[in-house]
C-alpha cells in the first residue's frame, strides 16, 4: 500500500509539478544572464548633478548637534538639499540654500528630472502607484511613482520619487521583454499576487511544496527500480524502461539530487516560519553606534575641496564623526567635518563601539578581509573591500561587517543568516567565488544541472500528457 501511494504521488502531483520545474529552469537560465532591473547605487550617482556650492549656505539639519540616522546633501531639480532620515522611520527634505522653495513632485518635475537624468528627451510621463518593476516593498515609500517613457534606442523607462524627487528605478526594453520570461515567472511574481506580501509567501511555500513530495517521491521510485548488482532487468539493463521513460529515469537520477536540493532552497526563498531572520538589534544601541554628536562642518571649505562632488553623507559611526564625499566616477573621500582633512576612525575605537553595539557581548576574532570569502561575496563580482569583521561570542554567535573606511556596519550575520547562505543560497545558485569570478565555469555547470532538470521535466510532462489521455 505504501509503495502504491508513493507511485501515485509522483504521478499525479508530478503531472502538474513538471510543468513547474520545466518553467523554473528556463527562466532561471534568463535570469543567469539577465537579472531584475534594478538602479545601481553607482549608476545613480553617475547621472546625478553635481552640488551646487554656491548655493549652499544652510548648515545641516540637526537636533541639537545630535545625528540623525541618516543624513545627506545632493542636488534636487537644481536645488541642494539636505536629506534626513529620522530615527522614527520618517524622510524629510529640506532646501540647503536660504529662500529656495522644495516643490511639489508634479508632472512637469518628474519630466525635468527624468531628462536631466537620461539625457534624451521625455516621451511621456504618466502617474501611478505601482507596476511589474516597482512592486516589492522597497519602493513603499517613494509611492506614489511618476513613470516616464524616454524617447531613446534603449527604449528606457525611469520612475520619479514623489516623496524624494530622485529617480528610484530604471528599465530597458530589453529587460522587460526577458524579465517576462525569467524573474517574473521564476518568482512567480505577477504584480496582482506580488502586491500583497503576505499572499505571495504563501502561493510560493504552497505551489514548492508539494513540488517537494513529487521529487522526493520520484528520486525514491527511481532508486526502487534501478538494478547495479548481479539481479538485473532483461538484457542485463539496470532500468525496466525503454523510450520516454527511460530518458526521465537516467535524468531523474543523475540530476535528482540537485533537482531536489533546488526546490527545496527554493521553498526556504521565503523563509518559512521566519526561521532564518536575525535578531533585531537594540534601538538605544544602534543609536549610540551611529547617533553621536557632528560638529560644525566647514561648509564655505568644501566648496573647494569637493568640487565636482554629487553627493556628502554625514556619518558618526563609532564615536568618529566624517563626511564622505561621492563623486559621478565612483570616487569617495573620507573628510574631517571641521578641517577637511582625510580621516578614518581609528581600529580600537570601531572595535570598542561594535563591542557597545553588541551589549558587551565578548569578541572572538577580529579580522580584515581583502579578498572574498564564503560569506563575504558579490555574485559575479567583488563585494566592498577592505572590510573588518568583527566575531562575537553572543547567542547568535553573530558576526559584524564594518567599513575600516567611516566605520559604517555594512552587515550583520548571525548563526541563522550563515546557514541560510548554504541552505538557500547555495543550493539554490551554486555562488561559489571559484566559480562566479571565473566564468564561464558557473554558467557550464548551471546549464549542465538545468539539461538534466529539463530532461526530467519535459519527459514527465509528455509521460502525464499520455497518462491524461489515456
Amino acid at each position: 500500500m505504501a509503495r502504491r501511494w508513493l507511485y501515485l504521488t509522483h504521478r499525479w502531483i508530478g503531472i502538474a509539478s513538471c510543468l513547474l520545474f520545466a518553467m523554473w529552469f528556463l527562466s532561471g537560465l534568463v535570469m543567469v544572464y539577465v537579472p531584475y532591473p534594478s538602479l545601481p547605487p553607482g549608476d545613480r550617482l553617475a547621472r546625478a548633478q553635481p552640488i551646487d556650492w554656491a548655493a549652499v549656505d544652510v548648515p545641516p539639519p540637526l537636533d541639537g548637534g545630535r545625528m540623525p540616522r541618516a543624513l545627506s546633501l545632493e542636488m534636487r531639480n537644481g536645488v541642494p538639499v539636505w536629506r534626513v532620515g529620522g530615527w522614527d522611520g520618517r524622510n524629510t527634505t529640506i532646501s540647503a540654500a536660504r529662500g529656495a522653495l522644495i516643490r511639489p513632485v508634479d508632472a512637469a518635475f518628474a519630466r525635468r528630472v527624468a531628462r536631466r537624468f537620461a539625457r534624451a528627451p521625455v516621451a511621456s510621463v504618466e502617474r501611478l502607484q505601482r507596476d511589474q518593476w516597482t512592486v516589492a516593498g522597497g519602493f513603499d515609500r517613494h509611492r506614489p511613482l511618476w513613470k516616464a517613457a524616454i524617447d531613446d534606442p534603449a527604449g528606457s523607462e525611469l520612475y520619479v520619487s514623489a516623496t524624494t524627487g530622485g529617480v528610484v528605478q530604471r528599465t530597458i526594453r530589453r529587460e522587460r521583454f526577458w524579465n517576462w520570461l525569467g524573474s517574473v515567472p521564476h518568482w512567480l511574481y505577477p504584480t496582482v499576487l506580488r502586491q500583497d506580501t503576505a499572499a505571495w509567501r504563501q502561493v510560493v511555500l504552497w505551489v514548492s511544496g508539494p513540488c517537494i513530495a513529487a521529487a522526493v517521491a520520484g528520486m525514491w521510485i527511481g532508486i526502487l527500480r534501478t538494478r547495479l548488482g548481479a539481479r538485473r532487468f532483461k538484457g542485463g539493463r539496470v532500468t525496466p524502461y525503454h523510450g520516454w521513460l527511460l530518458w526521465h529515469h537516467v535524468a531523474g537520477m543523475v540530476g535528482g539530487a540537485f533537482l531536489i536540493a533546488w526546490i527545496f532552497s527554493g521553498w526556504l526563498s521565503v523563509d518559512p516560519g521566519h526561521v532564518f531572520r536575525a535578531a533585531d538589534r537594540d534601538e538605544a544601541s544602534v543609536r549610540a553606534y551611529s547617533g553621536g554628536m557632528m560638529p560644525t562642518v566647514a561648509l564655505p571649505g568644501l566648496r573647494n575641496v569637493a568640487a565636482g562632488a554629487v553627493e556628502v553623507r554625514l556619518t558618526d559611526h563609532a564615536g568618529v564623526p566624517l563626511l564622505t564625499v561621492s563623486y559621478p566616477d565612483g570616487r569617495r573621500q573620507v573628510l574631517d567635518p571641521t578641517t577637511l582633512a582625510p580621516a578614518r576612525p581609528p581600529s580600537p575605537a570601531m572595535v570598542a563601539a561594535a563591542r557597545k553595539l553588541m551589549g558587551d557581548a565578548p569578541i572572538v576574532a577580529i579580522e580584515q578581509l581583502t579578498a572574498p570569502d564564503a560569506y563575504w561575496y558579490e555574485r559575479g563580482a567583488l563585494p566592498a573591500l577592505p572590510v573588518l569583521r568583527v566575531r562575537f561570542d553572543d547567542r547568535a554567535r553573530t558576526w559584524l561587517m564594518i567599513d575600516p573606511a567611516t566605520g559604517e556596519v555594512l552587515a550583520t550575520l548571525d548563526r541563522r543568516r550563515r546557514v541560510y547562505r548554504w541552505t538557500f543560497d547555495l543550493l539554490h545558485t551554486w555562488d561559489l567565488n571559484a566559480l562566479t569570478l571565473h566564468r564561464p565555469a558557473w554558467d557550464i555547470l548551471l546549464w549542465l544541472l538545468s539539461a538534466l532538470g529539463l530532461v526530467t521535466s519535459i519527459s514527465g510532462i509528455w509521460l502525464g500528457y499520455k497518462r491524461l489521455v489515456r
